[in-house]
């Protein structure tokens, strides 16, 4: 039985990285989109439980085969009507992106890109998310295609671990720069936040945030040194948030608590 592949993203449906991600592995499986109806980055793992959900069939894949829906809630959104609604089954696979700017590191927690995989392997679909490090709306994707195929390829032929996640970063680097894929750890690293506090047209205080990413890790076997060195970095991700070290920690400093 043919393979189906589910895509979504969080730049919303009509950006260039989800065209790019189905065009890269249309003809492993049937594909079938499901995507926000609008840009929906750095939503994190938000659902939409205030306000009724839309979720209209479109025809903007219709020139390579492809059947899309698109969603008025967020990515996470996405892939709960997907499941329950569109497919009312399982897809074999779950691919998400391919996202405009990295979510290598500390990104993932804020990433809709990623959560959205997150989303499926918490229902058991094997996910990857996807992302080039390029905000730019004409970046070049042919790398990055490249390596979401590879990667699509070889979930459709293992069997996977439970709950298998894939946080995928791909570098802006040019073809003959690219070094090939590594699997790496996500590295320790943080936003150091700045507010820039600004004044309306009715004098009323409003902020703007800013500030710079911040690299704590000097490891050769972080996401961020791969990335920065011309590899894609692949680094597998637990739904499980559970810290064992400071688990035992705590057993051991408080044994009344057992």
């Amino acid at each position: 039985m043919e393979p189906v592949i589910l895509i979504t993203n969080d730049d919303g449906v009509t950006a260039p990285g989800i065209r790019n991600l189905i065009e890269a592995v249309k003809d492993l499986g049937k594909v079938v989109v499901v995507a926000p109806d609008s840009p929906q980055s750095g939503m994190g793992h938000a659902i939409t439980i205030g306000k009724p959900l839309r979720l209209d069939a479109v025809d903007i894949f219709e020139d390579i085969g492809v059947e899309a829906y698109q969603c008025s809630g967020t990515p996470v959104d996405c892939v709960k009507l997907a499941h329950d609604v569109v497919l009312h089954r399982k897809p074999d696979i779950c691919l998400s992106g391919i996202n405009h700017g990295s979510n290598a590191s500390i990104n993932v927690i804020y990433s809709g890109t990623m959560s959205a995989a997150m989303e499926a392997a918490v229902e058991g679909i094997p996910s990857a998310g996807f992302s080039l490090c390029d905000f730019n709306f004409d970046a070049d994707f042919s790398i990055a295609s490249k390596v979401a195929r590879e990667v699509a390829e070889r979930m459709l032929r293992e069997e996977m671990p439970e709950h298998f996640l894939l946080n995928v970063n791909i570098p802006k680097v040019k073809a003959k720069d690219f070094k090939g894929i590594r699997i790496c750890r996500q590295a320790d690293a943080k936003w150091a936040e700045n507010f820039d506090k600004r004044k309306d047209p009715r004098g009323r205080d409003y902020y703007w945030m800013t500030g710079k990413f911040v690299n704590r890790d000097k490891g050769e076997d972080t996401d961020i040194e791969a990335l920065n060195s011309g590899y894609a970095s692949i680094v597998p991700v637990r739904v499980d948030f559970t810290d064992s070290n400071v688990k035992k920690w705590l057993e051991k400093k408080y044994p009344d608590f057992n």
